[in-house]
């Protein structure tokens, strides 16, 4: 297994419409593509209370870069993320980073 450590950096003050995006369609969506996510979080105690982190699990990369393709390229995604930007954009940047666990790691 890797995991995919992603970091969302809302747009000052639209944390709340991401976390909203995420609840009612993205996470539909992610299973629909095979994402197996492990746990969503905000910072309680962090750098930055405008962020959104979640932890993704994959079978290895061609697993993930066959699902993000997919989920990317999916007429429901585009038009959830059209509507919930209808405003402007929610989200300013996204931090991504796949970690492959040491062979001592509780999560293999």
């Amino acid at each position: 297994m890797i995991y995919e450590l992603r970091i969302y950096n809302a747009v000052p003050g639209k944390l709340p419409e991401v976390v909203a995006r995420f609840r009612d369609h993205t996470n539909r969506l992610f299973a629909k593509h095979g994402f197996k996510p492990v746990g969503y979080w905000t910072n309680l105690i962090g750098p930055s209370n405008q962020q959104l982190i979640y932890l993704l699990e994959w079978r290895d990369m061609a697993h993930l870069e066959q699902a993000w393709a997919a989920f990317k390229a999916d007429p429901e995604w585009l038009a959830v993320r059209a509507e919930t930007e209808k405003n402007g954009p929610i989200v300013e940047n996204v931090a991504s980073s796949v970690l492959q666990p040491t062979d001592y790691s509780p999560m293999k």
